[in-house]
């Protein structure tokens, strides 16, 4: 278990998108192998066998919790500002957390780019001024204008590439107590079922 749990849980947190939920799954999942272990007949790898069986466990979960899913009608008498402003008081505090964390890593990025770019990029992208509005405020070309903005996209693209490569490796950690706390808990179940 040990060997297979971090593709394993990352497989099924990739579809169920809750760590709890998918920690679940897994250890169903390794239940449900356990006991069809004589079943395994070596023609693919156990890795890819196991991680059939977890994706199986994680869509079977996914389809439950959209047959759960209540789906409120939207009075057309409640004005849309009433109705967003609700949402935002209703954010989870981890996403307004998450965005607050990209949208830092976003502005540290665009501050990073040249002066010639990130003035280009600040005005296009940002505030959203047209070509032509630009090239007045900058005193440059359109085309100038143009061709900058594509540059410092593609600069900010490959400096988000790269830091989004570092941080790849440590996505939906699975190291120390959770890995052992999922071995316990499959572990004792599984000497449930035998005494």
């Amino acid at each position: 278990m040990r060997r297979h749990n971090r593709m394993l849980f990352r497989t099924a947190r990739a579809i169920l998108r809750d760590d709890a939920e998918a920690e679940d799954a897994l250890q169903e999942a390794y239940l449900q192998a356990y006991g069809a272990l004589d079943e395994f007949r070596g023609e693919a790898q156990l890795s890819t066998w196991l991680a059939r069986i977890v994706a199986n466990e994680a869509l079977m979960r996914l389809r439950k919790q959209t047959r759960r899913a209540a789906i409120v009608p939207i009075d057309a008498s409640v004005p849309a500002d009433e109705i967003a402003q609700v949402e935002m008081d209703m954010e989870k505090p981890d996403v307004a957390a998450q965005r607050s964390e990209l949208r830092s890593l976003l502005e540290s990025q665009i501050d990073a780019l040249p002066d010639a770019y990130r003035a280009v990029f600040m005005l296009r992208a940002v505030e959203e001024l047209p070509v032509e509005e630009t090239a007045a405020v900058l005193g440059l070309t359109p085309a100038t204008v143009r061709t900058r903005l594509f540059r410092a996209r593609s600069m900010l693209r490959e400096q988000l590439a790269q830091k989004i490569d570092v941080a790849v490796e440590d996505a939906f950690s699975f190291a120390g107590e959770r890995c052992d706390r999922i071995v316990a808990k499959v572990l004792s179940r599984i000497a449930e079922t035998r005494g």
